[in-house]
């Protein structure tokens, strides 16, 4: 009977400069399952690869060493690679591996703990097996009740709660501010890479419009052009605090760049219309007495992180309650293949798509 294995490598054992040798991208996965067939390894295979996992999920009749020993060839053939993996490679067969699966799923196995990304990525590696027919009874039915765990953990715990990155926080804060970002401008003041992902994470959610100042023109006017704003020179940022709603600056500058005095006349200006100043800097850029002045609202890193580590930390607390969840769908998975263990499927494993 057939038996569902798994190997892997991901962050947790791997670098990126490994992990990225190994990527089976959409191009080559129709090859790679051709290969595992030709291998004699596989009755059923679904290959998840994404920056930080490249996994191969197998059902076979073969024992579980003699499969990882086959598997290992497989990756190092497959990506010309002359290491055993014994170190980088994590190998798990049932119950463990289904058990990882669902963890996967979930997001507890994640670099940011409860992230949803992976699921997708997961869904999306699944259904490509399919379409290349790929899957069977065993794979099926173990990655449909993956998907239905972490349903069920997104909808009956918080492991999903908040934001745990700084530009993610900063855009959280951003939506209870101003309750929607629809036709908010945004002032991005240095082009760092935390100001960039923040400015990228409030355009997706509807900002209106980006306009960068850097001390490089030029990188001001390349970061504007990929964010689809404009650029403006740093001697001229300023000018742009009386429209702007959002302002994120990330400066190199050794002293404050805004302060209260020259803030005080363009909140006047603005009518006290609210503005939300958001200082990614060390050391910072804006002055923290700005915050007395009424409708401002400003956070710098710290503030960020605090906030961004209280909601890691109460996703933690919830990784217990993720792992009871995750084991009754185990137990509820085993219990179903151990009373009807081939469902009928007419699909043929690992035929080539017509």
């Amino acid at each position: 009977m057939s038996s569902v294995v798994v190997i892997g490598l991901s962050h947790r054992t791997a670098p990126v400069e490994l992990r990225e040798r190994f990527a089976i991208g959409e191009a080559k996965l129709g090859a790679a399952l051709g290969a595992l067939r030709e291998s004699g390894l596989a009755r059923e295979a679904v290959i998840v690869s994404t920056c930080n996992r490249v996994e191969i999920y197998l059902a076979t009749d073969q024992d579980p060493p003699a499969a990882f020993a086959g598997l290992r060839r497989f990756l190092s053939n497959f990506a010309g690679h002359d290491g055993a993996l014994e170190a980088e490679a994590y190998t798990l067969a049932e119950p463990q591996s289904l058990r990882h699966l669902f963890k996967v799923a979930c997001g507890l196995d994640s670099m940011v703990l409860g992230e949803t990304e992976v699921l997708g990525q997961l869904k999306q590696a699944y259904e490509a097996a399919v379409k290349h027919h790929a899957t069977g009874p065993k794979l099926n039915r173990a990655f449909q009740r993956a998907f239905n765990a972490a349903k069920h953990v997104r909808t009956h715990t918080q492991i999903q709660r908040g934001s745990v990155s700084v530009a993610s926080v900063a855009v959280e804060l951003a939506e209870k501010i101003f309750s929607s970002l629809e036709d908010r401008q945004v002032l991005v003041i240095g082009a760092g890479d935390t100001s960039e992902k923040a400015a990228r994470a409030l355009l997706s959610r509807g900002a209106r419009s980006i306009i960068v100042a850097n001390r490089s023109h030029e990188r001001a006017v390349a970061l504007a052009r990929e964010l689809g704003g404009r650029a403006v020179t740093f001697d001229d940022w300023f000018k742009e605090f009386v429209a702007v709603d959002i302002v994120i600056s990330s400066t190199s500058a050794p002293h404050y760049i805004l302060d209260r005095q020259k803030l005080e006349p363009v909140m006047a200006a603005r009518e006290n219309r609210s503005l939300l100043l958001v200082d990614l800097a060390v050391p910072r850029d804006i002055d923290p007495a700005v915050n007395f002045l009424e409708n401002i609202y400003l956070y710098n890193v710290d503030d960020l992180q605090t906030i961004a580590d209280d909601y890691l930390r109460q996703r933690r607390e919830e990784v217990a309650r993720c792992d009871a969840i995750i084991e009754e769908k185990l137990r509820d998975l085993m219990e179903s293949a151990a009373r009807r263990p081939n469902p009928p499927d007419n699909r043929p494993a690992l035929e080539q798509p017509s």
